[in-house]
């Protein structure tokens, strides 16, 4: 493939809402670059973008991929990212990467949640917005009510470009306003024709409108305009560019990544209009690793070398795969890797541009070019390479913390460390999903964006490493506590042949009240009555024994011991028969004690628009949860409640249903509160059965 200067790159990601076509859009501009011989099917698993077994399965996309496509000169690096919200981690890396946000919305549906969270996102990595109106050759396509309703919702920076010639089945070409040409065909087969005359005034009118927004653009257009003074073409065309990259001009154009109509004069305006990485204006900040000082970096050849590795491909045939994009310098086969974040020089075992997941060798890559390098040892999706005698680490990729998390265990007893050794290499390609051990349960919780998210994981760590998982809800790390103080005696005695086992112990429980401590134990043994080498053993019999307590077998805590009285025999007594002394006791004790089950309690924070407060109290109440307040954040509502750990486990999933997932939440351990009374005798029930299971 040809090598790119820095001014003829354009980096572009297709975002929004799953099913709107941003897959088959990517296959079409393929197909009409030349860069493959015939368009795939996403339902046949045939597309360059979706290359994972999964992927083809699912009819989705899971993954972003990215595939160069040269065109008049230029390329545009397309990132097809996945539009479903379970695999929004996938969004993160691309949006770093980028000058232009390509939202797809569909000609029939129009705005969607995904295409509105799209604008959200580039708006907040002050990114370049287009958007691109597909499946115009759907019944009841309708580009005038959805570019109506882009504007209504978005403003006057929404500019039609290229409109429809005709729509539904007789969608056969596109005008463009820029030009004032209409064009009709598919493909590289899309021929100027004579403009129609009905819809030349609705062209005149696009043109004025795009040339007012020009002139917003630019201060000194803006004045002129206003002056009455006539802007030149190349006046308007500079506008209209600056507009494009500071986001006061979105374009709007009209396609059918099916037939291929709108296709070629799409990527021409891509080509020429969208802002380069050379860009005036445009650079990168980072900080030297040394010092802390920041630095900038202008994306230019002539610039030290540096990039930022978006994504990580964990494949145990290939290896691992380092997508990244150059923010300045040049990358040949003899510059020197210095992983800034590791502090260590690394050594690629090849380098590459991808299409899909087809690896192309180059010698070269220019300033903002994206490529990838095999085999890199300790780089991780996030980290900066860059040369080391000028070195800069640029800001960490944040993606979202898991929303859900299930148990994760292997299916077949002794492939433990094959399921787990997978999991730790998916967590490598996918920063969205951790793997962590839950100290209290023991279990380790494989945690993601939703159920589906998991799912695919499993099905990953089956496919890719051969190792087959089971994923539970997690077990609940309920505890035990008391309500009262009582006095008890724990007493063991037995005779057999020779010496026999004596312990005998008073001991007082009482809850702690007054501090987080979960155990205290209290010597107040006076007279020698248990002697002194044997009180440590009944200490030990204690925390040896509070870790299963007497309802469900949950830790006990917030239990103050008391040791005040005992006896025992001159022969007979001994440390073990002490500790089984102590075990009596705290069992007896307990049981007396009152003893209640305690359950985490998670301090909850849900994001949502106004229109959907009223379900989500509903919802939360029904929880067993309390409301604690509301507040306004960004014209949405945030709504704090406490609600226990049980009954939220799927509330990712059940929040995108009842909000359109146009809601998110964050959660947090608050506390441990008392079970109440029907809940506990249901969990003590099930605790008996799963004991008896196991004997």
């Amino acid at each position: 493939m040809a090598e790119f200067a820095t001014s003829n790159i354009r980096n572009v990601a297709f975002m929004g809402h799953g099913s709107e076509g941003k897959t088959t859009l990517t296959e079409a501009m393929l197909f009409a670059a030349g860069m493959i011989d015939r368009q795939g099917k996403v339902e046949d698993g045939t597309t360059v973008s979706d290359f994972d077994p999964e992927e083809k399965k699912r009819g989705f996309s899971i993954s972003a991929s990215y595939a160069p496509i040269p065109w008049n000169g230029k390329v545009i690096n397309v990132i097809d990212v996945p539009g479903y919200f379970d695999f929004i981690g996938e969004l993160m890396g691309p949006l770093r990467v980028i000058e232009t946000a390509v939202i797809v919305v569909g000609g029939v549906n129009g705005l969607s949640v995904g295409a509105e969270k799209a604008w959200d996102y580039a708006g907040a990595h002050n990114l370049g917005r287009m958007f691109i109106v597909n499946q115009m050759d759907r019944e009841h396509a309708n580009f005038e009510k959805v570019t109506a309703q882009l504007r209504e919702k978005y403003g006057s920076s929404v500019v039609p470009i290229l409109l429809p010639l005709g729509q539904g089945a007789s969608f056969r070409g596109v005008v463009n306003v820029l030009e004032k040409k209409a064009y009709e065909g598919a493909y590289k087969k899309s021929l100027e024709v004579p403009m129609p005359a009905e819809l030349e005034a609705e062209v005149n009118e696009a043109f004025e409108y795009l040339t007012e927004q020009a002139a917003a653009a630019d201060d000194d257009l803006m004045m002129k305009y206003l002056e009455g003074e006539e802007l030149t073409y190349d006046e308007i065309m500079a506008g209209f560019r600056k507009g494009m990259k500071d986001g006061s001009i979105v374009p709007v154009v009209a396609c059918s990544a099916v037939t291929g109509v709108g296709i070629a004069r799409t990527l021409d305006l891509m080509a020429k209009y969208l802002p380069s990485p050379a860009h005036e204006g445009l650079f990168q900040t980072g900080k030297n690793p040394k010092t802390g000082e920041e630095i900038k970096r202008v994306c230019k050849d002539e610039e030290p070398f540096s990039a930022l590795v978006f994504k990580t491909i964990a494949d145990p045939f290939v290896g691992k795969l380092s997508l990244f994009r150059i923010f300045s310098g040049m990358l040949t086969s003899s510059t020197q890797l210095y992983n800034a974040n590791k502090e260590k020089t690394e050594k690629a075992g090849g380098m590459f541009t991808l299409k899909g997941n087809k690896q192309t060798n180059v010698d070269k890559l220019h300033a903002g070019d994206l490529g990838a390098l095999a085999k890199l040892q300790i780089t991780s999706t996030g980290d900066t390479l860059c040369d080391p005698n000028n070195p800069i680490i640029y800001p960490p990729i944040e993606f979202p913390a898991p929303c859900i998390s299930k148990a994760v265990f292997a299916a077949k007893q002794g492939e433990e460390d094959k399921v787990f050794s997978g999991l730790n290499r998916l967590a490598e390609e996918d920063p969205s999903i951790r793997i962590e051990k839950n100290v209290e349960t023991t279990e380790t919780e494989l945690s993601g964006q939703g159920e589906m998210h998991l799912d695919v994981i499993k099905n990953k760590l089956a496919s890719k490493f051969g190792a087959n998982a089971v994923l539970q809800d997690p077990k609940i790390p309920y505890r035990e506590t008391i309500r009262k103080t009582v006095k008890v005696q724990g007493r063991h005695k037995k005779q057999t042949g020779g010496h026999g086992q004596f312990g005998d112990v008073w001991i007082e429980f009482s809850p702690i009240l007054d501090s987080d401590a979960d155990f205290e134990f209290e010597d107040a043994v006076v007279g020698g009555v248990v002697p002194r080498n044997f009180i440590p053993s009944v200490e030990k019999g204690l925390r040896e024994n509070i870790v299963k307590g007497v309802l469900a077998g949950y830790p006990m805590v917030h239990l103050h011991a008391k040791l005040y009285d005992g006896s025992y025999h001159p022969v007979d007594s001994s440390e073990m028969a002490f500790k089984t002394a102590a075990r009596i006791a705290y069992k007896k004790g307990c049981m007396e004690a009152s003893p209640v089950l305690l359950e985490p309690i998670m301090h909850v924070e849900v994001l949502v628009p106004n229109e959907y407060m009223g379900d989500i109290m509903g919802d939360m109440n029904k929880r067993r949860g309390r409301i604690m307040g509301m507040n306004q954040v960004n014209g949405m509502q945030q709504l704090e409640a406490e609600a226990p750990l049980a009954e939220m486990f799927k509330y990712a999933t059940d929040l995108r249903s009842m909000t359109q997932a146009r809601g998110s939440f964050s959660m947090k351990f608050e506390r441990y509160e008392e079970v109440p009374q029907v809940e506990a005798q249901k969990i003590i029930a099930n605790a008996k059965i799963e004991e008896d299971e196991e004997e």
